[in-house]
Order: structure tokens, then sequence, then C-alpha cells
């Protein structure tokens, strides 16, 4: 078997090392353009986690990296005169330069081939290979030779950075967020071996042309940064190596694999420097395809199974990537944060590390976030412990005259189960259970102002007197027997009306006993829809009147609180994205015009809805779709909510047609809700996967949303919340009195379910290298 490797960094040698161990017999070469102890960049970090992955496929490798790494369990993080140090981390930096030599020399013990300053254009020089592996970095020249069978999909990150190096100490990865007169520049530091650190500086496009780094070489924009950050460097160097400023491409490929060439590491997908992932991608690229070889007959069937069995690790490790580059490009929104909620949210930016498990890595970091958030409450009206305070998740939250008891929220959710519009005892048993179940707040399902204006037969409404006695019913039961207070959720489904129930076919037109459908624009959801008859003036002024009508009566029901729906799709949300809203009149064109009718809506609710009650509206954030809303038309259009008198955002996202490209995963929609929040400066309320307490915690904690709402955990256990309760010991969770003597169990038995997980997660976690070398070097104590 012959193996030819067309790049000599991390990626190609530590495939030729595992692959020449695994077939001893084969030919294997490393072709590297450059020298063999030439390198760019100063350190590389790795996890204690991949360390182990390493030592399982190469033991003498592993041993002779970790002989030279440098080990640390601190994250510290400076910001505006402070410093907030978290420990229990695990990670550790070597020079990359020796990681090659390395490498380089393990590969040589095997019998491997190097050949180095030899510069490969055309891979027909192996055409007696059988395998050839393309591990020749973020600018391949061989993903660009077949740009149309790779696919690649690179998208250029607006920050600018520079890779630079330093003599000075660190113990920790440390960050550091430097206000200057030209905007905020933040540094990604760490120690990779005695006496040299990596430093990467990054910052803003405006920042950087106003700091006036355009054109600098080298020399000139080391001198610039260590001016900068000369307090911390404390009069030592910075060293550069090719370490001019550039823009991060985030690349994903769609294929991997031609013929008998496979692409590997940053030539097949990359991943922001902010996660330290980069060189463990390419080396876990190499032990995924050495895996596949040992296992399949063939080397196709080999690189089929690396691509489909290796892509979700690489894309969930780039989606933490992109969440976490993101929150350093719009570092700006958090600028004002008390900096210990500053450090929660650095820590938690990625959302690999929750609220629980930084908790029992750094407990006193999380006690004081949560002092900080009861500090908040306290300075909003309400006499909260800031000494021994409640987790965020159970402290109170105002809407205007509305108090809620914590912060946990029933998303609305459509059932599908009313009869001409009318709820049924399935919905007071659904709403009513739930608001004993200790939600501060509960959303019924999108309640339709007219019969025209269901989504399907099975939509509750609230356009007639029998609609009205039903609703007050369910109001009436959740104010007698619960805490929590209830909103009212209106809309019209427009375009994507008159379907099927949602296990029957969503979105899917009704076969028979359908209605007429309306839209700012007539364009059919499928294109065996309906097609929708574009409003026009009449029309809306109906639709306008409809709403009203419903508020009013939504009044007389008694809720708390009324919700507009501005989302998914549905009538008022095809007005406002240009993808649904193709008119020349005054409400198409600019989102000015598109939020026109929408508006006219709201300002409409807001005059009947009683003054002391607060106003919220559903938005879809994004489209998920090119030409579509973006997070930034997002804060436009809450902020011109917000002027018209809204009092929370409710950030979703998509539905809006049908061939969106969502990206799915944990709490995927908290972004866009972080970004209205702290760039509209208006409270918002997440929702999208969120599915635990610890992620919802961990969401308020670091202000990326006001109220968080779960549907299906919701679904499945009505009693969410007060579970939740009873493990965050929130003892002042309502309860009726009926059920007290269960609360009084589950809290009692809470405590120790709790003390118990902890002290056995404490015990499942190996100890971190940094702390096993702490111990190996402690002296010894005197007998």
């Amino acid at each position: 078997m012959k193996v030819a490797i067309i790049g000599g960094g991390p990626a190609g040698l530590y495939a030729a090392i595992l692959l020449k161990k695994q077939r001893p017999s084969a030919d294997v070469a490393v072709y590297e353009r450059n020298r063999a102890d030439d390198t760019f960049g100063f350190g590389v970090v790795f996890s204690d986690a991949t360390l182990d992955n390493f030592e399982k496929h190469d033991l003498p490798s592993y041993r002779r990296i970790t002989e030279e790494f440098a080990y640390w369990d601190d994250i510290a993080v400076h910001f505006r005169g402070t410093v907030h140090r978290v420990g229990g981390n695990g990670f550790c930096g070597c020079s990359r330069r020796k990681l090659l030599l390395i490498l380089q020399e393990r590969a040589r013990e095997l019998g491997v081939a190097l050949q180095f300053e030899v510069d490969i254009g055309d891979e027909s020089r192996f055409a007696d290979a059988d395998l050839i592996l393309i591990a020749d970095g973020i600018n391949s020249r061989f993903r660009e030779k077949y740009v149309d069978h790779f696919q690649p999909e690179v998208d250029v990150r607006s920050n600018k950075f520079a890779w630079m190096g330093s003599t000075r100490p660190l113990d920790a990865f440390t960050f550091i967020f430097q206000e200057t007169e030209w905007g905020p520049f933040i540094a990604h530091a760490y120690q990779y071996e005695a006496g040299h650190s990596t430093w990467i500086f990054e910052t803003d496009p405006e920042t950087f042309e106003r700091a006036g780094l355009t054109g600098l070489d080298e020399a000139q924009s080391a001198a610039r940064m260590a001016d900068i950050f000369g307090w911390f460097l404390n009069g030592h160097k910075l060293l550069t190596n090719r370490s001019m400023w550039r823009n991060f491409p985030m690349i994903r490929s769609k294929r991997w694999v031609k013929d008998n060439m496979v692409l590997l590491g940053d030539a097949k997908a990359s991943a922001h420097f902010s996660i330290g992932s980069g060189t463990k991608l390419a080396m876990e690229d190499a032990i995924a395809l050495a895996e596949a070889m040992e296992r399949a007959p063939s080397i196709e069937a080999a690189l089929q199974i690396y691509e489909n069995g290796r892509r979700e690790e690489v894309e969930k490790t780039q989606h933490a990537a992109d969440v976490s580059l993101v929150w350093f490009e719009h570092v700006d929104r958090f600028w004002n944060f008390d900096p210990v909620q500053f450090a929660f949210g650095v820590m938690t930016r990625s959302k690999a590390i929750t609220y629980d498990n930084l908790k029992l890595r750094a407990p006193d970091f999380v006690a004081e976030v949560d002092k900080s958030f009861a500090r908040q409450v306290r300075s909003s009206g309400f006499d909260v412990d800031t000494d021994r305070p409640m987790v965020p998740l159970f402290q109170p939250f105002r809407l205007r005259e509305m108090k809620l008891a914590n912060r946990a929220v029933m998303s609305p959710m459509c059932m599908y189960s009313a009869r001409e519009g009318v709820p049924t005892d399935f919905h007071l048993v659904h709403y009513g259970s739930r608001a004993i179940g200790g939600a501060g707040l509960i959303f019924t399902e999108m309640t339709c102002v007219s019969r025209d204006a269901r989504i399907t037969p099975g939509c509750a409404g609230l356009w007639n007197d029998e609609q009205e006695a039903a609703w007050r019913r369910i109001v009436d039961f959740v104010h007698a027997n619960s805490a929590a207070k209830i909103c009212l959720q209106l809309g019209h489904a427009g375009r994507k009306g008159a379907t099927r129930l949602m296990w029957d076919g969503m979105d899917r037109p009704l076969e028979q006993g359908g209605w007429e459908v309306f839209s700012a624009s007539p364009l059919p959801y499928f294109p065996d829809s309906q097609v929708p008859r574009e409003l026009d003036r009449a029309g809306m002024r109906a639709v306008r009147d409809a709403f009203v009508a419903a508020a009013e009566r939504g009044e007389r029901c008694g809720f708390d609180m009324l919700e507009l729906h501005c989302a998914h799709g549905y009538l008022l949300a095809s007005f406002i994205s240009p993808l649904t809203n193709t008119r020349t009149d005054e409400y198409g064109g600019a989102l000015e015009n598109r939020l026109r009718f929408p508006l006219e809506v709201f300002e409409a609710l807001r005059a009947v809805w009683p003054l002391h009650k607060p106003m919220s509206v559903r938005i879809s954030a994004t489209d998920w779709a090119d030409g579509g809303i973006t997070g930034d038309d997002a804060v436009a259009v809450a902020r011109a909510f917000a002027e018209a008198g809204v009092d929370l955002v409710d950030v979703s996202t998509g539905q809006t047609v049908r061939d969106a490209q969502p990206v799915y995963g944990r709490m995927f929609q908290t972004p866009f809700s972080d970004q209205v929040r702290n760039e509209a400066r208006v409270a918002t309320m997440c929702v999208g996967n969120i599915t635990t307490a610890d992620q919802a915690n961990t969401i308020l904690a670091a202000g990326r949303a006001d109220l968080v709402a779960l549907g299906r955990p919701h679904l499945v256990d009505p009693f969410f919340t007060m579970k939740a309760a009873a493990w965050y010991g929130a003892n002042d969770a309502f309860c009726p009195p009926q059920y007290l003597p269960g609360k009084d169990q589950i809290f009692r038995n809470s405590v120790r379910d709790r003390q118990d997980l902890e002290e056995l997660r404490i015990k499942a976690k190996p100890k971190t290298r940094a702390e096993l070398k702490a111990e190996a070097t402690k002296p010894l104590a005197a007998e």
C-alpha cells in the first residue's frame, strides 16, 4: 500500500504516524513545502480530553508531547480593572515548532519518508498511490483546484487579528479586554513553554482603522500592541513571526473525499482560534481516518466511513467556534456589564460550559455571579437577598405592574385541539397543570383573531362569546390556584392558514373545508398551497379591528399580558420579511415600510390594552435564508416596537419560507436574543431547544435574555419549574396547599440528590494534568 501525504503539519504528520503503525509494510511519505523546522505562529493548546485521545492512539508521541507541555487549570479574565480567575479547566500548551519536531521524529522512527522543501501542485505525481491525503492547510490549493467538487463555503469574519508571541510568563489562559481611545482590543494569551507565550490580538474593523493599524508592518504593529498592553506585558517584548493582521476564514466543505484523495485538518474545515481547536481537530481527523482504515474492507469504504463518521463532531466544534467568535466580534454589547457577569459571559460564550458545571469547577466565582445578578434585581426594586441569593432562574422580574415570581416561562405552543376556536377541557388541564407546576409565566398558544385567521381547524380563537367564556374559565383557574401570570398571544395565520393539524402534515393545505387566506403578497407557502390574496387597505383595517376586538375580549378574560405574534411567516410576519413581501406600495420595500402594518396593529392594541399591563411581540430574528431578515434587522424591528411601547421582545427565528436552512443546536436561538437585548436595549425572552434549568441559569446569568421560555420540556413535565426550584433550593416557590406534602418531600430529597450527584461528578472527574503535575512536584513531608 502506498500513501502520499501533502502537507507536513500536525494533521499530515500524525496521520502518517498512525497509518504506518497500522500497516508497517506500507509506503508512507509526507511532502512539505517548507523546511523541517519552519513554523508560523508560536504555541498550540490542547485540553486534557484531547491528550487522553493522543495517549490512546500513540503512546510514544504522547509521552514526548506531554514532557514539553506547560500546564494550567485557570482561565483569567481581565476587564475594566478587575481579574476573575476560573479554575478546573485542564489546558496545556506546547510550542508549535516543538510539536512538529516531535511528530517528525516519531514518523521517522516508524519509517515514514519525510520530504521537505517540495512543493506539490499536481497530484498526478502520485498516480501510483493508493491513498492521497490533502493536509495543506487553510489555504489548500487542492481544495481550490477542485472547488466544484469539494464545494467549500468560506465565511471571512469581520474582526482583524494578529498572532504574536512574548517572553511574558503566564500561569493561566489569559483574556485581556482593553479599552482604548479607538475602541476595544482583546488579547488571547497563554504560555506554551518556559519563558514563551502566545498572544493573539483581536479587534473590530472600525477600531482597527481608528487605531491607524492599516499598512503597518510587523514591527510597527507589535509596537502598537505593546503600547496598548504594556501595563500587563511588564517590560517583556512582543515577538513576531509572519504576524500580519488578517481576517479569519471559517471554512466548511460539502465534500471531503474525491476518488482516493481526502481532505484533513484546516484544508477541509477551520475552527476559530477563540476556542483553540484548530490543531486538535487536525490531529483528531488523523485518528478518525486511521480508525476508518482499520475497520473498512477497502480504501473507498474507509474514506466514506471517515467522512460520514467524522463530520458531525467537526460540525459541532465549528458551531461552538462560530458562537464563540460572534461573541468576540460583538464584545461591545457587553462592555457596560458588571465585570463578574462579563467574565461569566466569557466562560459560557460557546455554550460548552454552563452554570452548573462551572459551579463545580469554580464555586466561589459562580457565587459572585449570583450576587451580581441579585444586586441587579434589587436595583430594579425587589427586596431580594444579595448575600445568599437564589440562582438567576428564581429571581423575580417585573414588566410594568406585572411581577413574576421567577423567570421560567412556558412557551406558546399550539395544541390544535380547539373546537371551532373554543378551548376545551384539554386546554384547562394543559394550562392549569403547568401553572400549578410553578412557571412564573405561561403563554397561550397562538390565539386567532377570526375564523379565517386560524392555522388549522383545531386552532384556538377569541372572536366570539363562547371562546371568551372558555378562556375566562382557564384564566380564573390559573389565578385561583397558582402564582403564575398568563399571557394571551394573538395572531393571524396569513398564508399559512387553512392547513392540516400538525400530526396530519404540518403546513400542508387542507384537502377540503379550507378558507381563503391572506398575506402581504400573493406567494404560496408550498407550490401546491393556496395562493394567498394580497391584503388591501380595507383588509388591513378589518384585520386590525379583529385584533383590537380580541384584545378587548382578552382584557375581559383577565389575562395579565398580551403578545402580538409577528413571527414564523404568519400574516404580520409576512409583511416584515422581504422574502414574503414584494409589495410596491407604502407597505413594501424598505424595512421601515414593511413594518408599517404590524406597527399599526400593535399601536391599536396598545391603545386598548390597559397601561398597567405589559405587552410583548414575538419576532423571527432571522429567516435562515439568503435575502431574508438578519440579526441586524431584528434589532431595528425590536427598536421600532420598543418606541411603540413594547415591554418585551419574544425572540424566535425562522419558519418564514419552506427552504430555510436553520442551524440547530442547544440554545440555538439564544444569540439572537442576546443581540436584540444588548443592542436594542429592550428586555427579551429567549426560546429554542432550551431543555434544562441549568441552561436557563446560564442564559440569564450571562445577560443574554431576561426570561427563558421552554416548550417541549413543559409538554412532558408540567412540574418542570417546581422540580428545578427544589433542585436549587428555591424554598419560596408557590405550591397549592393540596400539593404541599409533595413539595416538602421533593425539596428534602433534592438536597441529598444534588449532593450525591455533585460528589459523584467530582469523583468521576479525573484530575487535570496541571493538578497531577503540581502533586508530583510537591516536596515530600518531613518524617
